[in-house]
């Protein structure tokens, strides 16, 4: 059996609609071989992290993606009917893939701004958006869903022509004209067309299974879930539901029997597959950077705000000072929190100029006269014998990282804020 890769994934993050269970579908991909998978939901990454550790588990690589929600103005709330009545012109459908960490963070991008910018029902992204975060990006045209496919559908190829060149503009060789065949009508016709826009304007085709349950024979319990999503009764004809059993996870074999003419574009799933190499890195702790507004270095800059505090605080610098700034300085630059003393003394430090009330610090982090110093905290450690190891000291790498977001939380954070 040839590899292939399902590119278009519901998992059960797309609520109340996929039923392809992760863990089902990893176990299913490792049965048929499959070198990889993609986990697309519907308009959001709620299962990113368990998809990926239980891909990783199974040795499969995992691709992160989302089937996105994409209206004309995100900014627009409106409710905007189909020529028949039923559905949104304004919520088409495209698939994203990460490709790298630049393209999971885009991803990530896009998916917040879908849901604090675009909410409208669903979370809503538009083309202008997506232009400015794409890269690291694959695209997928999506199913009969996808604004190309709506406009073929629409008989309108001028726009269908216009929107193929701007997503080969957008995403140059990462874009891909997606083929389904589910034996539907609609889409034999679709595909024509997206055979020849792909010849015309010289564009690679894809094809995927739009997978919303693991086995032919869970259609039936996929329609049930897809009732509690809409309120309607299994009994309904006009109850909103998938046309046939075919949205499952199919094999290589039989997807090239639908496709007999088109093996190039499964093979190309694997192309894609190799494409896309992200991974997460858990248990490495990834602050933001901290950037001076005056060009020094954070090092240089968090001196400077010392010196001043040694002035308002003490008056007069002695040795016992001065060593054990230079101490805490030591093992704090070691342990790479330079910047994290400066992003919250940032906060701390806005606000204060915004008269929010803050506290005068508690906990091991009152311990840190750097910390007392640049006015984090409002206790003196030497005056009240306070230790900085208690807070931090050369060994703490030591610390599991749960212990250590626990113990920098409440010995900094909780100290400032009180």
């Amino acid at each position: 059996m040839k590899p292939f890769v399902h590119l278009h994934l519901h998992t059960e993050y797309s609520l109340l609609d996929g039923m392809a269970k992760i863990k089902s579908a990893v176990k299913k991909a490792k049965a048929l071989g499959m070198p990889a998978i993609a986990m697309t939901d519907h308009g959001n990454m709620y299962g990113a992290v368990a998809f990926y550790n239980a891909c990783d588990s199974a040795g499969i690589k995992p691709i992160i993606g989302t089937e996105f929600y994409v209206c004309d103005d995100l900014t627009k709330k409106e409710k905007v009917k189909n020529d028949d009545g039923e559905g949104y012109k304004d919520r088409r459908h495209l698939v994203l893939l990460a490709k790298d960490e630049t393209g999971y963070k885009n991803l990530s991008l896009l998916n917040a701004i879908a849901f604090r910018d675009g909410f409208y029902f669903k979370p809503r992204i538009d083309l202008p958006t997506l232009a400015k975060h794409s890269e690291g990006l694959v695209c997928l045209s999506a199913c009969l869903g996808g604004d190309i496919p709506q406009a073929i559908l629409r008989h309108d190829n001028e726009k269908a022509e216009k929107l193929v060149l701007w997503f080969k503009e957008v995403f140059k060789d990462d874009f891909y004209l997606e083929l389904q065949n589910h034996g539907l009508e609609d889409q034999a016709y679709v595909n024509q067309q997206l055979r020849y826009y792909a010849q015309k304007f010289d564009v690679k085709t894809v094809v995927t299974n739009d997978v919303h349950y693991i086995n032919k024979d869970d259609a039936e319990t996929q329609d049930v879930l897809m009732c509690v999503q809409t309120g309607r009764n299994v009994d309904d004809p006009d109850r909103m539901k998938m046309p046939n059993d075919e949205f499952y996870f199919k094999s290589y074999d039989e997807l090239a029997t639908v496709f007999p003419n088109d093996l190039d574009a499964l093979d190309r799933t694997v192309e894609i597959a190799e494409k896309c190499n992200f991974n997460f890195v858990f248990g490495k702790y990834k602050f933001p950077h901290y950037i001076p507004s005056n060009g020094k270095t954070p090092m240089e800059y968090i001196r400077d705000l010392i010196d001043e505090g040694v002035k308002e605080k003490y008056g007069e610098e002695t040795k016992e000072i001065r060593d054990r700034i230079e101490m805490e300085l030591g093992v704090i630059e070691k342990q790479g929190f330079i910047e994290y003393y400066l992003i919250v003394w940032d906060y701390i430090n806005a606000a204060r100029s915004m008269g929010i009330s803050v506290g005068p610090g508690r906990g091991s982090g009152a311990g840190s006269i750097v910390a007392y110093l640049i006015n984090i905290t409002d206790i003196d450690p030497l005056k009240y014998g306070l230790y900085f190891e208690r807070f931090l000291n050369s060994q703490f790498i030591k610390l599991t990282p749960v212990e250590f977001v626990t113990f920098i939380t409440a010995g900094v954070s909780y100290a400032a804020c009180g």
